[in-house]
């Protein structure tokens, strides 16, 4: 079993063609800029969001919080409420439910993007996942990842997957750890991994303001080079916790901004 956060039957951001995107649950980063903090952990149970629901889509049973997806309007009030970093509307999924679901998608899409929080955090799952996908319906399958788990040791999920997606938050060390409370060794490490098996469908830097994203946009350019897509994502204020507000602000770079970044690119 894993535990999703949500799923989204169509997709054209999350590679190429259209996809289903399917966001685990639980994450090993804490990035300052994240817009979608609540899928950092999970649910603690201490039940404060069950007075924020307007409509008793939750209540607390067993010491234990359970949604009603039926009920539920979609307000977000719990998720503004918990200050954990969470969210009470997961679910938890076998692969064989989880297959299910896609197979009510096929006619309509390419092939799946697993994504998070952080997806690889659930590995073992993932090669059973993308083994029946393959099998039973020929889509391809793609992997939208931090890179921090050392994926030269799960030979079996990056054999199966087709393309990974990566994120490169930041090439400098210190300021890695500062922005997601964790090194970046694992992460550049993956990089070239990657790069030399040919996985890599795409990176992803986010040019967020008190970062240095030149040296960033310029490093990671010389290790990629042409071998797969650069992409850079503005930073958002939206979904940001205050924290990361008060950090970057609420005043992303605007289009010629972002145009200036592409000088440092080398392709």
């Amino acid at each position: 079993m894993a535990l999703v956060n949500k799923i989204i039957p169509f997709s054209c951001i999350d590679g190429p063609g259209n996809r289903t995107a399917i966001f685990f649950q639980g994450c090993n980063f804490k990035c300052t800029y994240c817009h979608n903090p609540e899928t950092i952990n999970k649910c603690i149970n201490c039940g404060e969001c069950v007075f924020t629901c307007p409509v008793k889509a939750i209540e607390i049973k067993d010491n234990k919080v359970l949604w009603n997806e039926e009920k539920c309007v979609q307000c977000d009030n719990c998720i503004r409420e918990c200050k954990n970093l969470s969210t009470p509307k997961t679910k938890d999924y076998s692969v064989d439910e989880l297959v299910d679901e896609i197979k009510k998608l096929k006619p309509f899409i390419q092939g799946i993007t697993v994504s998070g929080g952080e997806c690889t955090l659930n590995s073992d799952f993932l090669v059973e996942l993308f083994k029946a996908v393959k099998k039973e319906l020929n889509l391809t399958c793609f992997v939208d990842t931090n890179g921090s788990i050392d994926l030269s040791k799960y030979e079996e999920l990056v054999h199966l997957a087709d393309k990974f997606m990566l994120d490169v938050k930041s090439i400098d060390e210190d300021e890695h750890i500062n922005v997601t409370g964790l090194s970046n060794d694992i992460v550049l490490k993956n990089l070239k991994y990657l790069l030399d098996r040919n996985k890599l469908h795409e990176v992803r830097t986010v040019i967020a303001p008190n970062l240095n994203n030149e040296k960033t946009v310029k490093e990671v350019s010389k290790i990629i080079k042409d071998k797969c897509r650069y992409k850079l994502n503005p930073y958002r204020k939206y979904g940001v916790r205050q924290e990361g507000l008060e950090f970057h602000g609420e005043v992303g770079p605007n289009d010629e901004e972002m145009k200036t970044y592409l000088e440092y690119m080398y392709f």
